[in-house]
């Protein structure tokens, strides 16, 4: 079985590691060819996980379509590939978005665009990677060669001159608190004899280790996600970072911290994880609340989208610490949905500077009579934001409810407060942009979305749609491996 499957993983890591190098040979001045071969890997990497999920047995929980390549075998780490129902959907979601980023910069990325296509592929590659990575050195290394394109993205093609430092803030938030994450990794080391993270999680640590060691994952988990009051750097990032640099850090980078909780920190420090449950419900029931009111404060239209993306991760984090199968399969669904929906708001917010080179919500209104097409698409994103019924948020959102109220009333009741505050900011978000009387004293060239822009747009809305109304393929896929999780803690 393993030798049928040799290629599958590992095919899928180094198809973007090739598509990016092939650019390399290709002189700057045609770019034409540059971008096709970009998409044209992408593409490829994208029809990988289709064939892994058609595959996939969603009865056991075990890692599936394993591989393991002897790297360090004197210090007894290997290279052990593997996904279960948990990292799936990472995968799928970020083959998907990565052909996306190519095309929203496909016009628009026309200085040092092989450059561009270049970091666009290996950003790919270490995203893939980390969820079907089952070595904790290599789980450490791979989340953190992800920001180094990302700072590259920012600080080059970058839409204002914060674009440096916002940059900066977001390399070093990241990679400062992932250093008490390889510490604890030694530790690990030291007392299991490997990394393999699958005899990690059968090693029993006393309770204090377990702490220090939840802790230590913790900081660089949060920075992550992200949480209050480490959250600082996102909306500096998506503000300064171009449409495309948006699309991709509030579909995949976001989801590292929570996927890290559920890979790491929860099923390998279980006693910890209880006693730290309020520790974690009061950092984002605050955040909860906190971004949803100071996202009604916001005059820039990707500030506002920023911060609602703190809102909902911070929704996930109280899921999936409830933790029962409830909240924690519930957390993963939002998950998968939020790469949709935060990334769709984040393209309408790129279609309407492309037009007017402003961000600035007081610039904006009247839409709806002159653009008939971006309105649409902007309400129905707007629709999925605030979680309405038959969306992709709303399922998510309703078993994370589900799962908090059944370990902490009050916690639940501050959520679902926060949910309220979403539906009015991002009503707010849509009447101040779109509704109202035109402003021609600020705007003056009109044009609704061409063909290449509705074509990006209509897989997001084909998601949430199918999302909302038939959500029983994503429960279906992970219900075996959340159950495992859950029984592994003894959380049930």
């Amino acid at each position: 079985m393993l030798e049928q499957w040799y290629f599958d993983l590992s095919g899928l890591i180094l198809s973007p590691v090739l598509g990016s190098i092939t650019p390399l040979f290709i002189p700057n001045s045609r770019i034409r060819p540059i971008r096709l071969i970009g998409l044209c890997a992408s593409l490829i990497t994208f029809l990988y996980p289709p064939a892994l999920r058609i595959q996939f047995d969603p009865s056991t929980a075990k890692s599936q379509f394993v591989e393991s390549l002897r790297w360090l075998p004197y210090e007894n780490i290997n290279l052990d590939l593997g996904i279960d129902g948990i990292s799936l959907f990472c995968v799928i979601l970020t083959t998907f978005l990565i052909p996306i980023c190519i095309l929203v910069g496909w016009s628009g990325m026309r200085s040092y665009g092989k450059e561009y296509i270049t970091a666009s592929l290996i950003r790919e590659c270490g995203m893939i990677a980390v969820f079907c990575i089952l070595d904790s050195i290599l789980f450490y290394v791979f989340p953190e060669s992800v920001p180094i394109p990302m700072f590259i993205i920012i600080g080059v093609w970058g839409s204002r001159q914060r674009k440096i430092k916002a940059a900066y803030q977001f390399f070093l938030y990241t990679l400062l608190g992932s250093v008490f994450m390889l510490l604890a990794i030694l530790l690990i080391l030291l007392q299991t004899g490997t990394t393999d993270l699958q005899i990690s999680l059968t090693t029993e640590f006393s309770e204090r280790r377990q702490i220090f060691l939840w802790i230590a994952s913790f900081a660089a988990f949060a920075v992550k996600v992200p949480m209050v009051p480490v959250h600082i750097w996102l909306p500096e990032a998506h503000v300064e970072a171009p449409t495309a640099g948006s699309v991709i850090l509030a579909g995949i980078p976001l989801k590292l911290g929570t996927y890290g909780f559920l890979r790491f920190s929860i099923p390998m420090f279980p006693e910890a994880t209880l006693c730290s449950t309020p520790f974690i419900y009061t950092p984002s029931a605050i955040a909860i609340i906190y971004t949803s009111s100071t996202t009604l404060r916001q005059i820039d239209l990707k500030k506002i989208i920023a911060y609602s993306s703190v809102a909902h991760m911070n929704l996930v984090t109280i899921g999936m610490f409830s933790p029962n199968i409830q909240g924690i399969g519930g957390s993963i669904l939002p998950m998968s949905s939020h790469g949709l929906v935060s990334s769709a708001l984040f393209l309408c917010v790129g279609v309407l500077y492309d037009r007017h080179k402003t961000r600035l919500v007081r610039y904006y209104g009247g839409s709806v009579s002159t653009m008939p097409n971006l309105p649409t698409i902007f309400f129905s994103s707007t629709l999925a934001n605030m979680s309405s019924p038959g969306t992709s948020s709303f399922i998510g959102e309703f078993l994370i409810l589900v799962g908090a109220f059944q370990r902490n009333s009050l916690v639940a009741t501050l959520a679902a407060l926060g949910m309220i505050l979403g539906a009015a900011y991002s009503l707010w978000l849509y009447n101040r942009a779109v509704s109202g009387n035109l402003k021609p004293d600020f705007l003056h060239k009109f044009s609704d979305p061409n063909g290449r822009e509705v074509s990006i747009f209509i897989p997001f809305l084909v998601g949430v749609v199918w999302m909302g109304v038939h959500p029983k393929v994503f429960p279906d896929c992970m219900h075996t491996s959340v159950s495992n999780l859950v029984q592994h803690g003894k959380f049930h």
